[in-house]
Protein backbone atom coordinates (compact mmCIF):
# COMPACT_ATOMS: atom_id res chain seq x y z
CA UNK A 1 0.00 0.00 0.00
CA UNK A 2 1.64 3.03 -1.08
CA UNK A 3 0.85 6.76 -0.11
CA UNK A 4 -0.27 8.85 -2.66
CA UNK A 5 1.92 11.36 -1.95
CA UNK A 6 4.02 11.81 -5.01
CA UNK A 7 7.17 13.90 -4.05
CA UNK A 8 7.57 16.96 -5.73
CA UNK A 9 10.51 17.03 -8.00
CA UNK A 10 13.70 19.05 -7.13
CA UNK A 11 16.45 17.91 -8.36
CA UNK A 12 19.41 17.52 -5.93
CA UNK A 13 23.02 16.64 -5.76
CA UNK A 14 22.84 15.58 -2.29
CA UNK A 15 25.92 13.40 -0.93
CA UNK A 16 24.77 13.23 2.43
CA UNK A 17 23.36 15.16 5.40
CA UNK A 18 26.35 17.99 4.67
CA UNK A 19 24.95 19.06 1.88
CA UNK A 20 21.69 20.25 3.50
CA UNK A 21 23.55 22.83 5.01
CA UNK A 22 24.77 24.27 1.25
CA UNK A 23 20.83 24.93 0.44
CA UNK A 24 19.09 27.48 2.33
CA UNK A 25 15.90 25.87 3.86
CA UNK A 26 13.47 27.29 1.24
CA UNK A 27 14.85 25.53 -1.00
CA UNK A 28 13.36 21.71 0.12
CA UNK A 29 9.46 21.72 0.50
CA UNK A 30 9.92 18.61 2.17
CA UNK A 31 12.59 16.30 3.15
CA UNK A 32 10.53 14.08 1.10
CA UNK A 33 12.08 15.84 -2.39
CA UNK A 34 15.19 14.72 -1.46
CA UNK A 35 16.57 12.93 -4.70
CA UNK A 36 19.72 10.09 -4.41
CA UNK A 37 21.14 7.58 -2.87
CA UNK A 38 19.00 5.64 -0.08
CA UNK A 39 22.08 5.99 2.27
CA UNK A 40 21.96 10.21 2.95
CA UNK A 41 18.54 10.12 3.43
CA UNK A 42 18.47 7.75 6.05
CA UNK A 43 20.83 9.28 8.03
CA UNK A 44 19.56 12.45 7.73
CA UNK A 45 16.22 11.46 8.51
CA UNK A 46 16.91 8.82 11.46
CA UNK A 47 19.60 10.62 12.56
CA UNK A 48 21.82 7.56 12.67
CA UNK A 49 25.41 8.68 12.26
CA UNK A 50 26.77 5.85 10.25
CA UNK A 51 28.37 6.67 6.73
CA UNK A 52 29.23 4.09 4.45
CA UNK A 53 27.73 1.25 1.46
CA UNK A 54 24.06 0.35 3.15
CA UNK A 55 25.34 -3.42 3.35
CA UNK A 56 27.99 -2.36 6.16
CA UNK A 57 25.43 -0.40 8.66
CA UNK A 58 24.56 -3.38 10.61
CA UNK A 59 28.00 -3.90 11.49
CA UNK A 60 29.25 -0.15 11.85
CA UNK A 61 26.34 0.19 14.52
CA UNK A 62 27.81 -2.98 16.42
CA UNK A 63 28.48 -1.50 19.50
CA UNK A 64 27.88 2.07 19.05
CA UNK A 65 23.72 1.50 18.42
CA UNK A 66 20.80 -0.79 19.88
CA UNK A 67 20.14 -3.60 17.33
CA UNK A 68 17.39 -6.07 17.29
CA UNK A 69 15.05 -7.93 14.76
CA UNK A 70 11.86 -6.28 16.33
CA UNK A 71 10.25 -2.94 13.89
CA UNK A 72 9.80 0.46 15.33
CA UNK A 73 8.97 3.73 14.36
CA UNK A 74 12.19 5.49 13.20
CA UNK A 75 14.50 2.04 13.06
CA UNK A 76 16.57 1.86 10.33
CA UNK A 77 15.94 -1.24 8.53
CA UNK A 78 19.26 -2.89 7.24
CA UNK A 79 19.17 -4.63 4.07
CA UNK A 80 22.14 -7.32 3.62
CA UNK A 81 23.97 -7.64 0.65
CA UNK A 82 22.48 -9.69 -2.18
CA UNK A 83 22.92 -10.28 -5.72
CA UNK A 84 20.22 -7.89 -6.16
CA UNK A 85 21.44 -5.46 -3.71
CA UNK A 86 25.39 -5.73 -4.19
CA UNK A 87 25.88 -2.70 -2.07
CA UNK A 88 22.79 -3.03 0.60
CA UNK A 89 19.77 -0.79 1.34
CA UNK A 90 18.73 0.94 4.02
CA UNK A 91 15.28 2.25 4.91
CA UNK A 92 13.60 4.00 8.44
CA UNK A 93 10.44 2.49 9.67
CA UNK A 94 7.52 4.84 9.11
CA UNK A 95 4.73 2.79 10.79
CA UNK A 96 4.81 -0.36 12.15
CA UNK A 97 0.85 -1.77 10.85
CA UNK A 98 1.13 -5.85 12.61
CA UNK A 99 4.01 -7.71 13.91
CA UNK A 100 4.93 -9.05 9.80
CA UNK A 101 3.92 -5.70 8.48
CA UNK A 102 5.59 -1.75 8.57
CA UNK A 103 5.90 0.49 6.48
CA UNK A 104 8.88 2.33 5.28
CA UNK A 105 10.46 5.67 3.74
CA UNK A 106 13.23 5.22 1.73
CA UNK A 107 15.09 6.52 -1.29
CA UNK A 108 16.19 5.05 -4.39
CA UNK A 109 13.73 2.04 -4.67
CA UNK A 110 11.70 1.92 -7.28
CA UNK A 111 11.69 4.05 -10.70
CA UNK A 112 9.65 7.91 -10.81
CA UNK A 113 9.14 8.77 -14.42
CA UNK A 114 11.77 6.34 -15.11
CA UNK A 115 14.23 7.76 -12.62
CA UNK A 116 15.43 6.40 -9.79
CA UNK A 117 16.68 7.96 -6.63
CA UNK A 118 13.24 9.41 -5.15
CA UNK A 119 11.82 9.34 -1.93
CA UNK A 120 8.94 6.84 -1.39
CA UNK A 121 6.86 6.97 1.58
CA UNK A 122 5.09 4.86 3.32
CA UNK A 123 5.92 1.73 1.24
CA UNK A 124 4.63 -1.89 2.29
CA UNK A 125 7.77 -4.15 4.04
CA UNK A 126 6.19 -7.57 4.66
CA UNK A 127 8.34 -10.12 6.64
CA UNK A 128 8.15 -13.36 4.92
CA UNK A 129 10.67 -15.07 7.32
CA UNK A 130 10.51 -18.76 8.15
CA UNK A 131 10.33 -17.38 12.22
CA UNK A 132 9.34 -14.15 11.86
CA UNK A 133 12.68 -12.47 12.68
CA UNK A 134 12.47 -9.96 10.27
CA UNK A 135 15.24 -12.07 8.25
CA UNK A 136 13.93 -12.06 4.77
CA UNK A 137 11.49 -9.38 3.40
CA UNK A 138 9.57 -8.71 0.46
CA UNK A 139 9.04 -5.08 -0.37
CA UNK A 140 6.60 -2.84 -2.27
CA UNK A 141 7.73 -2.16 -5.55
CA UNK A 142 6.07 0.69 -7.67
CA UNK A 143 6.33 -0.71 -10.89
CA UNK A 144 4.48 -3.71 -10.09
CA UNK A 145 1.93 -1.87 -7.98
CA UNK A 146 2.36 -4.38 -5.71
CA UNK A 147 4.87 -6.30 -3.85
CA UNK A 148 7.77 -7.51 -5.76
CA UNK A 149 8.33 -11.64 -5.99
CA UNK A 150 12.13 -11.04 -4.61
CA UNK A 151 12.86 -11.85 -0.86
CA UNK A 152 15.96 -9.74 0.12
CA UNK A 153 17.73 -10.77 3.26
CA UNK A 154 18.00 -8.47 6.61
CA UNK A 155 20.18 -7.83 9.27
CA UNK A 156 17.86 -6.27 11.30
CA UNK A 157 16.87 -3.22 12.78
CA UNK A 158 19.05 -0.16 13.98
CA UNK A 159 17.46 1.80 16.71
CA UNK A 160 19.37 4.69 16.78
CA UNK A 161 19.97 4.41 20.40
CA UNK A 162 23.33 4.42 22.43
CA UNK A 163 24.61 0.59 22.54
CA UNK A 164 25.16 0.18 26.58
CA UNK A 165 28.38 2.78 27.31
CA UNK A 166 28.23 3.98 23.67
CA UNK A 167 28.47 7.98 23.53
CA UNK A 168 26.78 8.60 19.82
CA UNK A 169 25.63 12.13 18.32
CA UNK A 170 22.29 11.95 16.99
CA UNK A 171 19.56 14.05 15.47
CA UNK A 172 16.06 13.52 16.06
CA UNK A 173 14.11 11.29 13.83
CA UNK A 174 11.96 13.08 11.32
CA UNK A 175 8.23 13.88 12.54
CA UNK A 176 7.60 14.56 8.69
CA UNK A 177 7.87 10.16 8.33
CA UNK A 178 5.47 9.86 11.41
CA UNK A 179 2.83 12.89 10.53
CA UNK A 180 4.32 15.14 14.01
CA UNK A 181 5.93 18.16 11.76
CA UNK A 182 4.90 19.29 8.64
CA UNK A 183 7.92 22.04 8.70
CA UNK A 184 10.98 19.88 10.18
CA UNK A 185 13.43 20.48 7.35
CA UNK A 186 14.13 23.97 9.27
CA UNK A 187 15.00 21.85 12.11
CA UNK A 188 16.87 19.28 10.52
CA UNK A 189 18.96 21.82 8.72
CA UNK A 190 19.29 23.63 12.53
CA UNK A 191 20.46 20.39 14.07
CA UNK A 192 23.17 19.53 11.34
CA UNK A 193 24.22 23.01 12.13
CA UNK A 194 25.36 22.27 15.36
Amino acid sequence: MQSNRTPRRIVLSMLGAASLLAAPASAFASILDYVGECVPFARAVSGIQIWGDAWTWWSQADGRYQRGQQPEVGAVVAFAKSRPLPLGHVAVVSRVIEPRVVMVTHANWSRQNGERGHVEQDVTLFDVSPTGDWSAVKVWYRDSRGLGSTVYPVNGFIYGRPADGAKVARARVAPELTGEDPDYVGSLIDAYAR
